[in-house]
């Protein structure tokens, strides 16, 4: 789990990004999406074009932070939002990460068989 300081607020851009994008470019695009500084210590949230791939970028204090994640089945819960972005808790963050519909708490996928 990725710790989210006390302090800290979750933006979700809403929307999709490239995701061949580093920190400096989602950063300009956090920047541009929620009128935030990208090195507050906020986290920001990107989609990927097909779902499945999200990225979070996070200025810890000393340093720049990209995580990434990828469903192997199933797709992140991403909300329309008109204005460009979606402030999220750190338990509605934690169920998206784990491919919770953060809206409504039930697992978008389970697998049936391990191997």
């Amino acid at each position: 789990m990725i710790p989210v300081p006390l302090n800290a607020r979750v933006w979700l851009a809403a929307g999709v990004t490239d995701m061949r994008k580093g920190f400096a470019a989602l950063a300009a695009q956090a920047e541009q999406t929620t009128q935030q500084n990208p090195f507050s210590g906020h986290m920001f949230v990107f989609r990927g074009r097909q779902g499945d791939l999200i990225r979070i970028i996070w200025w810890d204090g000393q340093g720049a932070c990209l995580f990434s994640k990828r469903l192997e089945k199933g797709r992140f819960v991403w909300p329309l939002a008109k204005d460009g972005k979606i402030a999220l808790t750190p338990a509605q963050l934690a169920m998206l990460l784990e491919g919770i519909d953060w809206r409504l708490p039930l697992r978008t996928w389970r697998p049936l068989t391990a191997g």
